[in-house]
């Protein structure tokens, strides 16, 4: 993805490709005669007759062409592919970029890094729940208390502001740190696929996917699949580095105005091992979190017994200073909820 035309105009062939592909005729409703088929799914003349428009016009708009294509069209072709709500979304937004103006596409992206004032003291004001806002690129701007405890190791990346996808396929506690990482990691790059069909032009956006991209393999596969997916509710499991294994459900409001940021909450359940944890995890929070909003606040032992800074610039906070990784094993913290989890919770 790069902020032109043409990268934009293959992003909807690709997407386009990928949906008809997956689509058998059987799931279209079709009946299929004989099994000598030379593409996978659906042929565009398949799609096409079941989107009511030429095989001539849906082949120019699966190229990637989509300026002057109507709403109806657009409908018409998500009903034909079987689109899911994100995707639909998508197919719009990828249309839209295709018909923005010049002007339109020069601003894109502008406004979108700056939280609101008076947002950081609504975060503050959310004490048994950890709270951050962060925008299409999973940049966190800004977080609570208990939401900078939970998140340690993203905070002490050294790239400022943290970035959840950077820290998930760059970072190597991220495969500790999320239990199912798999899921988390095809997660973020389904919404980041998202971002990039809204804002197709936006420098930072495609800056971030460039060197994800470059640098790990699993974001790449992910990448190439052109999955979508809204990342606004479910749950979350973690293995925090003080409580063990937490599993909080997480809600992803919108913050009024065309500002493209999201209020994330998360939140146990009542009387559950989770809150319990929360608690615990605020009890400790009080005593180990300086005030800055995006101060590492964690001290890991190495892997000689020593500690070091979270924040401590040893390869973004994960080596020790002789070069050696930090010990995955938790904080010396020998009673409530973190020496219990130790003596009970598997690896």
């Amino acid at each position: 993805m790069a902020g032109n035309t043409g990268d934009h105009r293959s992003e909807a062939r690709k997407f386009l490709t990928s949906r008809r592909a997956r689509l058998s005729p059987r799931q279209a409703g079709l009946v299929a005669f004989g099994d000598n088929r030379r593409v996978p799914g659906l042929r565009r003349e398949e799609v096409a007759a079941l989107s009511g428009v030429s095989v001539v016009y849906y082949t120019r708009l699966e190229r990637g062409n989509l300026v002057g294509a109507s709403e109806s069209v657009l409908g018409a072709i998500a009903g034909a592919l079987q689109l899911d709500d994100a995707e639909r979304e998508h197919l719009f937004d990828l249309a839209r970029a295709a018909n923005a103006t010049t002007s339109a596409r020069s601003r894109a992206g502008a406004g979108r890094a700056r939280v609101p004032a008076g947002i950081q003291r609504v975060l503050d004001a959310i004490t048994d729940a950890p709270a951050d806002v962060r925008n299409g690129r999973r940049d966190i701007l800004a977080s609570n208390k208990l939401a900078r405890a939970l998140y340690s190791d993203i905070h002490a990346e050294t790239a400022q502001p943290p970035n959840v996808a950077r820290f998930t396929f760059l970072n190597p506690r991220a495969r500790d740190f999320f239990v199912d990482w798999h899921t988390a990691a095809s997660d973020i790059v389904a919404s980041l696929r998202i971002e990039a069909g809204r804002h197709p032009y936006d420098k930072p956006l495609s800056d971030l996917v460039g060197e994800l991209s470059t640098r790990s393999e699993e974001f790449r596969v992910r990448w190439a699949s052109h999955n979508v997916r809204h990342h606004t509710a479910g749950t979350k499991r973690m293995h925090h580095p003080v409580v063990g294994e937490i599993e909080l459900a997480y809600q992803a409001l919108v913050l009024p105005g065309d500002i493209g940021m999201n209020l994330y909450v998360y939140t146990a359940a009542p009387d559950s091992p989770a809150q319990e944890a929360l608690r615990f995890l605020a009890s400790w929070a009080d005593s180990n979190t300086p005030a800055a909003s995006h101060t590492p606040i964690a001290s890991r032992p190495t892997a000689d017994g020593h500690s070091t800074a979270a924040g401590h610039s040893t390869a973004a906070g994960h080596s020790a200073s002789d070069g050696r990784p930090l010990s995955g094993g938790a904080p010396p913290f020998d009673s409530g909820v973190a020496g219990e989890r130790r003596r009970t919770a598997g690896p």
